[in-house]
This record gives C-alpha cells, structure tokens and sequence, in this order.
C-alpha cells in the first residue's frame, strides 16, 4: 500500500498536531479526509456562529480534495460533528450541506458531540471518498 500525504497549503499546518488532512491510499484510490473545522492558518476559529462554521468547514472540506485529486461529487461517507444535540442543528447544517455537495447523496452520519477540536468549535466535517481516476 502506497499513502499519500495531503496538505494543501491554505490550510493550517497538521504536523504539529500529528495529522495530514487527507492520506490517500494510492492503490485502492481511497482518500480519507481528517476533520475539516472552520479553522484558519493559525489555528483559530473563523466564525462564531454554526452556520458560517459550517460553510467554512464544508469549504475546507471541497478545498482538501480538490489537493487531493477528488472533489465532493466523489464523497463515498460523509461524518458530521456537531456541538450538542444533533438533532436540534439539522435545519441549520443539513440545507448548508445540500448546497456544497450538490446532488451527491454520500453515506452520512451525524453525531452530537460534548466537545471538538478547540472551545469555540461547532462542527467538524470528515470524509471518505474516490479519486478522480
């Protein structure tokens, strides 16, 4: 198995942290995306609200396979964290979702979560998907 190390450079630096935002693995053509969070280079949160958490996680996301040579019409499963009760934010996340991926309809899970990456995070977004072969 050859895997890739994905890390686009508009994206804050995971080294520190002990992650790469995507690894693919090159002979099964997988690409799996860490959690994308509405983060900017210096490891601060953009946005305070869930809706522009969402939107910049969701770029972030399109942004990491682009780099990686797939995109989100390649999304194989799609895992949704959210700060609380997941059901109390899918009017919010769920319309804001639909938007960025189109009519791709990948595998999804949406999680509530007690805590994320940071304090002042709302949401993260991770993937599997295909490569654009």
């Amino acid at each position: 198995m050859t895997i890739q190390h994905i890390n686009p450079p508009e994206l804050y630096e995971g080294a520190p942290h002990g992650l790469s935002h995507a690894t693919v693995d090159t002979d099964t053509g997988l690409v799996f995306v860490s959690g994308q969070v509405d983060w900017d280079r210096d490891y601060r949160v953009r946005h305070t609200t869930l809706p522009e958490q969402t939107e910049g996680a969701a770029r972030n996301l399109a942004l990491v396979l682009q780099a990686a040579g797939s995109s989100v019409e390649r999304i194989l499963q799609l895992r949704v964290y959210v700060r609380g009760e997941i059901g109390e934010h899918l009017e919010t996340v769920a319309p804001i979702l639909v938007r960025h991926l189109g009519v791709t309809r990948p595998a999804l899970t949406g999680i509530g979560v007690a805590s994320l990456a940071s304090p002042d995070t709302l949401i993260e977004i991770e993937a599997v998907a295909k490569l654009a072969r």
